[in-house]
This record gives C-alpha cells, structure tokens and sequence, in this order.
C-alpha cells in the first residue's frame, strides 16, 4: 500500500479522489464527501481501485497544472513518456467565484503519448459502498454500465475495454501525439440515466474553471506565496459548494499512528474548522464564501437555547446524527483498525467552537455587513451561550474521549467570545447585551490568569490544576488574550519549545508518547514566536515543517516524528490553515518592522 504522501488530492467542491503516483485511484466518495466510497483500497484490498498504467519498468514525476487541482503525472519507460492527466468535473463552462456548484460527479483521465510509444494497461474495479458490494458491470450503448446498491456508474472511452465479470480491463499501445481519455460518471439509483459528457472538452473545462477561480484569488503578497496559494486551492477544494460547508479532510480512518487505533472520519464540517478556514482563505484573499457558510451554519445549528450544547460539527448537507460505526470487513490502512464511519465527537460539548465562530466573524465582518437575521441570531446566541457556560468543563479542542476537563483553550476561547461579541454588537443589534457580556469576560479572564498559570511548570498548562503542556495554548498571543511578549506568555512558549518541540515539530501536549507532531501546532508555534519578534526563529520553524509537505504540496494531519512520515487523514483542512496564517503571521511582522528578538 502506498504512503499516504504518495497520494494526490483531486476535488470538485462536492467530493473528493486521491490517486497515487502509479496512476491508482484508490478512493473516491461520490456524490459528496462524507459519501460512501466507489473505490476504497485505500483502507483495505476489498475496496477497489482504478488504475492506468505503462506496462514494464518506469519512473514517475507530478505535478498540479498551475492554478487548479488537477493532477498530471508522467511515467518515463525505456520506450518513451506517457502522459495521465487526472481530475474531477466541476461542470461545462464553470466559472468565477462558486466553481464546483454544477459538479456532474464524474471522473476524468487522459492519457498522452508525449515521446516514443507506451502500451497501456487499464483496469477499474468499483466496490460500492467502501467494497461492501461486487457490482454488475456490462456493455451499453453509453458506455460500461457497473452497477451495485444504490450507486450507477457508466465508465465512456475512446479504446475498446473488456469486462471481465466485475472488472473492466484494456491493453492498447499509444504512440507520440496520440492519447485516450476515461470518463466515469457517478449517479444514484434513483436519479435519472447519465447523459455522457465530453471528457476532453470536460477535462478542458475543467482546467479553465479552476484557473478562472485561481486568478480573481492572487491578492496576498506576503511571504511564501506559492505555498499560501496552493493552500488555498485545496481548502477552496474541500468547501461543499452546495451548502457552503468546510470539510475537514477527503478520507475517514487514516491513521495517527500507523497499526493503531486513533483512526478517525474526518470528512464532516466542523465549525470549528470551518471558521478557521475562511479565516485562512481571507488571508489568501479569497473572502467569498462568509454569507453562505455563516448562512448553513444558522441553519444547521439551529435555535441554540434549545440544545444543552452547542453542536460542534454537521455532515455536509447540514445532518446532525453522525453516529460512528466500523467496517469489519476493511483491514484498514496499513492494518491500522478500526476502520470507522461517522464520528461520535458530534456529541461532546466544546466550548471553544464559539470562540471561533465568533472570531470568523470579527475578522470577516467587512464581508458580513449584512448579516441575516439567522446568522445573528445564531451569533447573539453563542455570545450569551458563552458567558453561562465558561465554567463549565469540557471535551476540548483535541475531542478527548477520557472525559470532560477545565480545558484552558476553551475558556480562551470563551474570552474571545465575549470580546469579539462586545466589538460586534452594533452589527449584532445588541448594544444592550454588552454589559453581561463585558462582565463575564472580566471573569472568565481573571480565572484564565490565576488558575490557568501553573508555577511550577513556569507555563500556561493545558487545563485548570494540571502540569501538563498543551500546545493548543498558543493561540492565546495569536487571538490577543496577552501580548505576544509578555512574560509569561514568553515563558510559555519557552517551556513548549523545550518540552513538547524536536526538529521544530510539535507534539499537543506532554506525555504523547509516539504521537506524531501535530502540524497545526507547528504553526502556531511560528505565530507565537514570530508575534513576540522572533522571526528568525518563526521562519525556521516554518521552513522546518513546510519542508514536510509531499511533492504535490499537500500536508497530512501529523508527521511522524520517528521517520517524518505524513500520518493521519489526508490533506486535512487545519494544517493548511496553519500553513496560511503563520506565513501571513510572519509577513505581518515583518512589515510592521518588528524588532527581531532572539531568535
């Protein structure tokens, strides 16, 4: 099974593909992303596949085409060069802001001869429903028909392909200047039949779609821009266009830690990640989404007053029940069990989601001048919700399981709240609340300074009573709650260095154990240090963890720090997040003339 690096990320602002560098497609959840899959090799052989591929020996290299998110790939034999070119639709002549809104579901190859000739091999092996179903597969005059549960596929070619009872197999030979394209449409039992599309003109516009999106979006100038732009493709990619919603990462079950059992779905919208993303996408100036995710998430979260907590993460189409279950019959990722659909964490309380929520909206409030009533209704709601609860322990933001706590970063959180809340409550048309609000930050800020600071770690801890570091305490120079030089802040980031940093990767918190580095986390060490003046030191930090990414650019949710490996669900929305804002964070700095200290 191939490393999870070795994987590209193909997306359409509804679903998402990740294809390897030997031309396998082993993941594929169409019709949106929290779907079940057509091809999960992935997490198990019984998941299946699509690969095209030179027969023989060859070498490979890729690359994204400038401005989109489309994959090509060439492999290199001792005959000549072959071209694959992979994407997903997102619809004819898309373009402009909204791209994915029209995505037909379909996944487009195309194979090019560049130099000499190239036989090809080809064989697609769809398993619906994560491999739970062998489907039927025959020939029709649209095309190969695969079809099996709830889910039909019509696979279109311009080369003759054979089926072979569940497989769809070919072999032919291309020479310089000529090619083939695939186009594998996806539609529900119940939908109507497909009309196959064109998969060149598909494919072409495809590309310009993506490029459109890429050039009304080049305002940052900061820093690191090549990183900070294909940063922002991927979290443009992993927006659910239809509702507005944030996916925090394509796949479910990639592990934390390689044959263990920290293996998780991540493919659902937190606010959480949502709010940090458009954020993020702000600082890449790409500020288009506010309304419609403010929007969903009023709808989702409905009336708050009616919950005993605030709803911290939603399927894309805003569903709330994400109960968690396993597929037994999956060996998962590198024999890494369980695999899982759905995650419980839908039903913690964290009390730091309101802060962020809050805060998107602070920062984006040029946008939001218009708010619906919805929406600030629902952020009225999270301020008050904020200041009854603050004292109240919970999951905190790593959603651990072990039980609820005094997690600091919540009660941050919670400051920020109130703080963001007071600031906007002209926009809120709630002038009169400011009051209660303004007084409960007072108190959640006092409890943070004297029961948050521990003496004898020297450090802000990562709960109320506890010695244990936690990273996650960085945010607290990011969002405000102190300077980035004062002292004990600076202490803080001083014992986090020394505790919970190797190699300028980051752990969450003391006593990991082999937990890999927490990529996130990295960032924020480079917010922190480079907020306090360091900015020698925040650029090595940087360049240390950004130097992690795969070839294509993209960053998993750790790396291991035994081997530097890429662990976890891939590409995951926060580590791109970090990547934006502490390469904004630093040019910040800089511009403003910061006087570099230590370093």
């Amino acid at each position: 099974m191939a490393e999870i690096s070795d994987y590209a990320f193909l997306g359409d602002c509804q679903g998402a593909a990740l294809v390897s560098s030997d031309g396998s497609v082993d993941w594929w959840c169409p019709p949106r992303f929290d779907g079940p899959s057509v091809f999960a090799r992935l997490l198990g052989s019984a998941g299946g596949h699509w690969w095209i591929r030179p027969h023989g020996q060859y070498t490979t290299s890729r690359c994204y085409l400038d401005g989109t998110m489309v994959v090509r790939t060439d492999f290199r034999t001792q005959d000549g060069v072959l071209r694959l070119t992979d994407a997903l639709s997102l619809g004819i002549g898309e373009r402009g802001h909204q791209i994915g809104l029209s995505s037909p579901h379909v996944l487009l190859r195309r194979v090019d001869a560049i130099a000499g000739t190239a036989q090809v091999a080809v064989e697609v092996a769809a398993r619906p429903e994560y491999g739970l179903v062998s489907p039927t597969v025959s020939g029709a005059t649209t095309g190969i028909e695969i079809s099996g549960g709830a889910d039909r596929l019509t696979l279109t070619s311009d080369h003759d392909l054979t089926v072979d009872g569940s497989l769809v197999t070919g072999e032919f030979s291309l020479a310089e200047g000529e090619s083939a394209v695939f186009a594998l449409h996806h539609r529900r039992s119940t939908d109507p039949p497909t009309v196959p599309l064109d998969g060149r003109a598909a494919l072409r516009d495809t590309i310009a779609a993506w490029r459109s999106w890429d050039r009304l979006h080049q305002g940052y100038q900061g820093p690191y821009q090549e990183q900070v732009r294909r940063s922002a493709l991927v979290l443009q990619a992993l927006t659910y266009q239809p509702t507005g919603a944030v996916i925090a990462a394509p796949t479910t079950s990639l592990p934390e830690e390689v044959g263990g059992e920290a293996n998780w779905d991540y493919r659902f919208g937190w606010l959480r990640d949502g709010a940090f993303t458009l954020k993020a996408l702000w600082v890449a100036a790409c500020p288009d989404e506010a309304h419609r995710f403010f929007d969903w998430m009023a709808e989702s979260v409905g009336a708050v007053e009616a919950e005993d907590h605030v709803p911290i993460m939603f399927g894309a189409g805003g569903e709330r029940d994400l109960t968690e279950h396993t597929l037994e019959h999956l060996e998962g990722y590198r024999d890494s069990r369980p695999v899982r659909v759905g995650n419980d964490a839908w039903r913690q309380k964290q009390l730091d989601v309101i802060g962020e929520v809050i805060e998107c909206a602070w920062v984006l409030r040029d946008q939001l001048t218009e708010l619906s009533p919805a929406a600030a209704g629902l952020l009225r709601s999270l301020a008050d919700r904020a200041a009854d609860t603050w004292r109240e322990p919970d999951a905190g933001i790593w959603e651990g399981r072990e039980g609820q706590r005094h997690y600091l970063t919540s009660k941050v959180m919670c400051w920020v709240a109130l703080d963001r809340a007071v600031k906007l409550a002209g926009l809120l048309d709630a002038e009169a609340k400011v009051p209660r609000w303004s007084e409960a930050m007072a108190q959640v800020r006092t409890a943070i300074l004297t029961e948050g600071w521990n003496s004898s770690s020297t450090a802000f801890t990562g709960a109320f009573g506890s010695d244990h570091l936690d990273a996650g305490v960085l945010v607290m120079p990011i969002l405000g709650f102190l300077p980035a030089d004062d002292d004990k802040i600076l202490a803080t980031v001083d014992a986090i260095e020394r505790d919970l940093v190797q190699d300028g990767l980051v752990q969450r918190w003391t006593r990991a154990g082999d937990e890999g580095a927490f990529i996130i986390c990295s960032y924020w060490l480079v917010q922190a240090l480079a907020l306090a003046g360091r900015v020698d030191r925040a650029r090595q930090v940087f360049e240390t963890v950004t130097a992690r990414v795969n070839d294509l650019g993209l960053l998993a949710e750790e790396i291991d720090r035994r081997d530097g490996r890429l662990i976890g669900n891939f590409p995951q929305a926060l580590s791109h997040i970090g990547l934006i804002n502490a390469a904004w964070t630093i040019g910040q700095v800089e511009a403003a003339g910061t006087k570099r200290v230590g370093g």
